[in-house]
């Protein structure tokens, strides 16, 4: 009769150690954030007839020409003091290697424009004497 008691008593507490764990599965998980893949860059651009340019500080891309390109390039000609002024503008773009062998090693592919920025205007040139 004691086997049966300790045995029964083991059961239980097996089943009820095991028993915690489920709750455990109850938890609501943690969020996973997931970054955003497309870079925000900051820099100056610039739309040529046949060409545009989107340079930063330690980078310089060529433009993927397409209707988002076309589309910013309208809009900083309000800002233009002359057809070869660059903007500062902040874009969120993908990088990709030149597909061709002339101009630049990278392009970029505008996926957003997020702001557009008056230029600042160049210092005027002084001599001191």
């Amino acid at each position: 009769m004691k086997k049966g008691i300790v045995i029964i008593l083991l059961a239980l507490l097996s089943l009820t150690s095991c028993g915690s764990d489920s709750n455990e599965d109850l938890q609501p998980k943690e969020e996973v954030v997931v970054k955003d893949s497309i870079p925000t860059l900051k820099g100056e651009f610039i739309f040529l007839s046949d060409a545009a340019v989107f340079k930063g500080n330690d980078f310089v891309y060529g433009v993927t020409i397409d209707s988002i390109s076309k589309d910013l390039a309208e809009q900083v000609e309000e800002y233009k003091a002359d057809q070869f002024d660059m903007v500062p503008v902040t874009l969120k773009g993908k990088i990709i290697p030149n597909p061709g062998t002339k101009g630049w090693d990278e392009f970029i592919e505008i996926r957003e424009v997020l702001s557009i920025s008056v230029p600042k205007e160049e210092p005027a040139d002084s001599i001191s004497n």
